[in-house]
């Protein structure tokens, strides 16, 4: 999830997310003489002497490898884009078993070359290759220093993707509806069995992923790439990468940047809460500014216009109507779509006529267009032989070619990354007793998104428990000084996400607030944009609690 990146067809696929619940989220670096206070080398901590043990006990073929870079294939790739990759450990705690390759791409520097700065777009889930491929004009700039860099993460697009097969569907018919309260014994038991199905079709991959072991395969990506420390931009997700990263490796921090602050510490639960919330509050934002346009399909009156959008909800998961697939399109869907559209307020008006489209002609194709790639389309089933598991994560196993990526590698990949970085997993009991509270508590946040969101809680029953390492570990940081920004009116990661980070993770946080609307700043605000690109590029950090302004009609933001 990211902010103007939202407009582009590739990132729109993250409505499958929604669906699901869980949408929520020294070549590098001047010579020491030239560095500001943003780059000062922090002291060595238990990271360093971490790193220096892998070394020593089988990290090293690893640690010592270099890119080589090509053309990327395919018809759809830029020209100037380059490809290529790094071998990782399937598992750290073995280093000399099992491999799988991580995809990079690289657009090249245009000018004198700090190294390289490296991008995650967010999701979890979400191939960076295709974001950078689509959208790499809004980093052009920073090709004035820096080869801009991305990869997809371990599980995610070419790198051992993993699938649930059938089983994504079967996951998503057993928590429409009513979000499972009506019957949650009979919800816990498909999702248990198809959390089985998914560690089938998954293959090894599935038992190492998140993260933790994500953070690792960038120290790797780092030292292929031949930088002194590591130069990041991050957004939503990237952000509690990045942040892991820091911690697991704090002396090797270069200029890092985290926009749309992802909380560290929230359960799953919570973070749901938070998102019924922000994105409630983004639409009557849109809903506001929708009836002050004559052609709204809502009329002009905001109250009644917030009312129409419930009653329309109901409407459509009562009686659905044809989707341009042939699919029932529901009140859920729809909710879904809205929810995509909001991430940028570019995308109002495009979601104003959508909405007329569907109410004058019941045409479902505006709506859908901001959910594209997601629960509409047939899932595409991992072939592998019958009794063994695919040979992804298998030892040696090199990328996965574009068109053999499972369609729901997305939402599964999402779903295992997300349950991977959480330690909760309450029983059965547990869950039964609390569910009808807490569909209370996300309908009173939300009456349109309340529901919609009220399956987080389920996603991750029958899954192994996640790693406890992000909520008690990733904190009081002793770092070079990163940048993060948060965005007030985020309906994704609200702003104070960005203020209980910072506190977190100590005196190296230093925060810009970003008083706009979307997700993430960077590519909505000018102003945001500007900072940024400074601090990674010269090392100007703007001073610690200053702001962008609410961006003009000019598009220009004041300081």
């Amino acid at each position: 999830m990211q902010a103007k990146l939202e407009t582009r067809p590739s990132v729109r696929r993250r409505a499958v997310t929604g669906a699901l619940g869980l949408a929520l989220l020294g070549a590098g670096l001047p010579a020491a003489g030239a560095a500001t206070a943003a780059t000062t080398t922090p002291t060595a901590t238990t990271a360093t002497t971490a790193t220096t043990r892998d070394a020593g006990s089988g990290m090293a073929r690893f640690y010592d490898q270099k890119v080589t870079w090509s053309a990327c294939e395919g018809m759809d790739m830029p020209k100037d884009l380059q490809c290529g990759k790094v071998t990782v450990p399937l598992d750290y705690a073995r280093p000399k078993g099992r491999t799988l390759d991580v995809a990079l791409a690289r657009y090249r520097t245009t000018g004198d070359s700090r190294g390289s700065v490296l991008l995650n777009f967010g999701g979890p889930g979400g191939s960076g290759l295709n974001e950078l491929a689509v959208g790499g004009k809004e980093f052009m700039h920073l090709t004035n220093g820096y080869d801009v860099v991305t990869f997809d993460p371990r599980g995610v697009g070419r790198s051992s993707p993993v699938s649930c097969g059938p089983a994504t569907l079967k996951i998503m018919e057993a928590t429409d509806g009513d979000g499972g309260t009506s019957d949650p014994e009979d919800v816990l038991k498909r999702l248990r069995d198809a959390a089985a199905e998914c560690a089938e079709y998954s293959g090894p991959v599935l038992s190492h992923i998140g993260t933790v072991d994500a953070a690792r395969d960038m120290e790797v990506m780092r030292r292929a790439l031949g930088d002194d420390r590591l130069n990041y931009l991050g957004f939503s997700y990237g952000t509690r990468l990045g942040a892991v990263y820091a911690a697991r490796f704090p002396d090797q921090v270069g200029r890092m940047v985290l926009d749309g602050v992802d909380t560290l510490t929230e359960p799953l639960t919570e973070q749901g809460l938070a998102g019924a919330r922000g994105q409630q509050t983004a639409l009557e934002n849109f809903l506001d500014w929708c009836v002050e346009d004559i052609a709204c399909p809502f009329g002009q009156d905001a109250r009644t216009a917030r009312e129409q959008v419930e009653r329309l909800v109901a409407s459509l998961d009562s009686d659905p109507v044809p989707s341009a697939f042939g699919e029932p399109f529901t009140g859920q869907d729809m909710v879904g779509a809205i929810g995509q559209a909001l991430y940028s307020r570019e995308l109002w008006p495009s979601l104003e006529r959508a909405l007329a489209q569907l109410l004058e002609d019941g045409d479902t194709r505006g709506l859908e267009g901001f959910s594209s790639g997601g629960v509409t389309f047939p899932v595409r089933e991992p072939v592998h032989e019958p009794g063994r598991a695919p040979v992804r994560g298998d030892k040696g196993a090199g990328l996965t070619d574009d068109e053999d990526v499972p369609m729901d590698n997305l939402p599964a990949a999402l779903m295992a990354i997300n349950c991977a970085d959480d330690p909760d997993r309450p029983t059965a009991a547990q869950v039964t007793a609390s569910l009808g509270r807490l569909r209370a508590r996300y309908e009173e946040a939300s009456p349109v998104f309340g529901r919609y969101r009220l399956t987080q809680v389920l996603m991750c029953y029958g899954r192994p428990k996640g790693t406890d390492y992000i909520r008690d570990d990733v904190k009081d940081l002793d770092t070079a000084k990163m940048l993060l920004v948060g965005t007030r009116g985020d309906p994704a990661t609200p702003y104070r996400w960005t203020v209980e980070t910072a506190d977190r993770l100590g005196t190296s946080a230093v925060v810009l607030d970003n008083r706009g609307e979307g997700h993430t700043g960077y590519a909505s605000s000018e102003c945001v944009h500007r900072k940024v690109d400074d601090f990674l590029l010269y090392g100007s950090l703007p001073p610690d609690g200053s702001s962008c302004g609410p961006e003009s009609a000019t598009g220009t933001g004041s300081d």
